[in-house]
């Protein structure tokens, strides 16, 4: 039987109050490094959950290694239960959502090991092709900075519109050239999706792509490339806990050829392994 635990958002939150007051009682306080318990992550569900899964079925006892999915919906709690230690780790972010939550919420969580790349694109059910959206089109863009920065470069690069030079975390009010004088809603990132029947385009991040049944390497009108692409997705635990056994017997498990090869065949292209 799987370890996975699934959970509402706002069980979650509750949830990971009441661990973190107990967290030295239950193994999983940075400050005790007792490193005994079994190792519990925390990641979205697809590929996140699926990737770790498959290592806890096929691999992990193996390793000597007991092995724990705890299943989020959003991008914030997994982080949060991260620093509080009501888990050990989380696996479903890239570098730059790191250092902007770092930066906005005061966490000290590190990357312990890079395993694959989710490429964005942009969808439609109203358009084949990028080049036959209509003056004035709404394109829905997820609403955090990160994921929102990196959507309008997408569609930067791909000659929709222009940004400012220099801009390093791109916003709507860093675009220099509009020619098509698109509109954007932005909306949270696990909505995008949904929202494709109110708006002409979306940006969707690829987990929630594929979650929403979509392909990314078919369905997408526009997919970012991964080549010298910074947006690989992150084992991340919080600082100090970088050389918990577990932790080093984990990101050695995902960065396997085994786990290689069930990236490869399960999402044909939709996930890129980057190791």
């Amino acid at each position: 039987m799987r370890n996975t635990a699934k959970f509402t958002t706002a069980v979650l939150a509750a949830g990971a109050l009441a661990l973190g007051l107990t967290a030295c009682g239950s193994g999983k306080s940075s400050a005790s490094h007792d490193y005994s318990g079994p190792l519990v992550v925390a990641a979205t569900p697809v590929p996140h959950a699926e990737v770790l899964n498959f290592v806890e079925k096929n691999l992990a006892k193996k390793a000597g290694l007991d092995l724990q999915v705890k299943e989020f919906t959003d991008y914030i709690t997994p982080n949060t239960a991260t620093q509080d230690g009501s888990v050990d780790a989380n696996y479903f972010q890239t570098k730059p959502y790191l250092d902007d939550f770092n930066k906005k919420r005061g966490t000290d969580l590190v990357s312990v090991v890079g395993v694959h790349l989710e490429p964005l694109g942009l969808y439609s059910h109203k358009v084949k092709k990028a080049a036959d959206l209509k003056n004035g089109a709404t394109i829905a863009v997820p609403n955090d900075a990160d994921n929102e920065s990196r959507a309008l470069k997408l569609l930067a690069t791909n000659g929709l519109i222009t940004l400012k030079s220099g801009v390093s975390q791109a916003t709507p009010q860093d675009i220099a050239g509009n020619p098509k004088h698109l509109q954007f809603k932005e909306v949270e990132a696990a909505q995008t999706p949904r929202s494709l029947d109110d708006v002409d385009a979306a940006v969707v991040n690829g987990n929630y792509a594929i979650s929403a049944g979509l392909k990314p390497a078919k369905d997408a009108i526009i997919l970012e490339s991964a080549k010298n692409n910074p947006y690989v997705n992150l084992l991340v635990v919080k600082k100090g806990n970088e050389n918990d056994p577990r932790v080093k017997k984990l990101a050695k498990l995902l960065t396997s050829p085994e786990v290689k090869k069930f990236i490869e065949d399960k999402y044909q292209g939709s996930v890129v392994p980057s190791f």
